[in-house]
């Protein structure tokens, strides 16, 4: 259950960053997002056994 609530709220912290860089296309920003979303899905995968 704990897995299905991180992965639901990972989605929705994906789409609403998504949502962000399709409205407002600065590279800046697409360039942050992806560091976010990728410092994101790290700390998931491996904290996931903790």
């Amino acid at each position: 259950m704990n897995k299905a609530l991180a992965i639901f709220a990972f989605l929705i912290f994906f789409a609403f960053l998504a949502i962000l860089c399709l409205e407002v296309p600065s590279p800046d920003l697409v360039l942050v997002v992806l560091l976010t979303v990728g410092l994101a899905a790290k700390d998931f995968f491996f904290s996931g056994g903790r």
